[in-house]
């Protein structure tokens, strides 16, 4: 079986993290797929990526905390970045001939580059399956409507694909009805509960041991995740130091993410180097390792971070971002409901709030939330994958496309 996957990636981590995570996990359980990779994400080559896949690399696009869209690197138009990237996405395919093409987020792709690709298929390998991979939550229920009414996504997704897979669940959120998708695009989504992370590499002892950390100090990890918006969230945490008392024995490991503006790392980087309770590393592709020993995490509220959090079982305090979408916000503030862990709105975030809200973590006696999170989203795709396969394609997707 060969498998295409496509992941825009056009700001943060978070969508190549996951879509990675799912390649691995088919690449372990169905021993002969093959799976190409088509992304933008900078960070691509820094991941640990399985053997049996490979990827191309398309040029970087950025969008900034207002979510403005622009060319990362090359100096170019964006309107000519996007047919580059739309013509290799198109070439890839072509030469590829995916038996499966997994579509990340955007049924056309980022700003339509992926509509080349669609037609080709349609028209060209009218067998290869297509399937939409959607997280838990996109964003409001109104900005999302809007967006897949303007876009027309609605249509595309219905008569092009062959099922929605949504990594989430119903009972967090109804993705379909929020979204108030049609019976036939309804019918056709499967809910495969959320992917379970983990995976460490390093054991607590050898976390501990690399900080010297005594074992009476208790560890708190800070992770904005890509880091692109995250100077406020370290920021914060670096002030609320002052409003813990010393005796508390706290050891901090600030994981910055590779996206951070260099400007605002360097300013972290000297505060974070006047006390030697504080630690940083830029970036990690074993996040497991060091969340898996910390006592108690502090982080924003992106699908990968919770995922890991929940799997983990850690303690936490989440600080999601709500602009320029509320994708993290309405995540978090439905999992603290359930009691999974503790959420702080962005606009309420202060020095002495976190600094109160870490200490009660720190201090909480263990338990087990009252909900279970259903982790088990990778198995369902693989038996989701097996079944596509072998059923029968949609016999008019040319003539829809048409």
């Amino acid at each position: 079986m060969k498998l295409m996957v496509y992941s825009h990636d056009a700001f943060g981590l978070g969508n190549i993290r996951r879509m990675v995570a799912i390649c691995d996990y088919l690449l372990k359980a169905i021993p002969s797929v093959s799976i190409l990779v088509i992304s933008g994400s900078p960070a691509l080559h820094q991941l640990r990526l399985p053997e049996g896949l490979d990827y191309i690399k398309l040029p970087c696009l950025g969008r900034d905390e207002h979510g403005n869209m622009s060319v990362k690197f090359l100096r170019s138009e964006l309107g000519d970045a996007l047919k580059l990237r739309g013509e290799l996405i198109r070439t890839a395919a072509a030469n590829f001939q995916p038996d499966v093409l997994l579509v990340d987020k955007k049924p056309n792709g980022l700003w339509g580059e992926l509509q080349p690709t669609l037609d080709y298929l349609s028209q060209q390998l009218p067998s290869t399956r297509l399937v939409l991979l959607l997280r838990d939550i996109l964003d409001s229920p109104t900005a999302t409507i809007a967006q897949w009414q303007r876009e027309n996504y609605y249509t595309l997704a219905e008569t092009l694909y062959d099922q929605v897979w949504v990594v989430g669940s119903r009972d967090i959120f109804d993705a379909p009805q929020a979204y108030q998708f049609p019976p036939a695009l309804t019918a056709k989504t499967r809910f495969m509960g959320y992917i379970r992370r983990g995976g460490s590499l390093r054991t607590i002892a050898d976390v501990r041991q690399s900080f010297n950390i005594a074992p009476s100090d208790q560890l708190v990890l800070v992770t904005p995740g890509g880091g692109g918006d995250g100077f406020r969230l370290v920021d914060t945490y670096l002030k609320a130091q002052s409003a813990i008392a010393p005796t508390q024995s706290i050891v901090s490991l600030i994981v910055g993410g590779p996206e951070m503006p260099s400007p605002q790392k360097r300013d972290l980087l000297q505060r974070i180097g006047q006390q030697p309770n504080l630690h940083w590393l830029e970036f990690t592709d074993d996040l497991a390792s060091y969340m898996t020993a910390a006592d108690v995490v502090v982080s924003m509220g992106g699908y990968n971070t919770v995922g890991e959090i929940l799997s983990l079982r850690r303690r936490a305090i989440v600080v999601p971002r709500t602009y320029p979408v509320e994708e993290q916000w309405i995540r978090a503030q439905r999992m603290a409901e359930l009691g999974l862990f503790s959420a702080v709105h962005p606009d309420v975030l202060t020095p002495a709030h976190l600094a109160q809200n870490l200490l009660e973590e720190l201090q909480a006696t263990p338990s087990t939330p009252a909900y279970q999170l259903d982790l088990n989203a990778l198995p369902r795709i693989t038996e989701a994958l097996l079944n596509l396969k072998k059923s029968t394609p949609l016999v008019s997707k040319s003539e829809l496309v048409a």
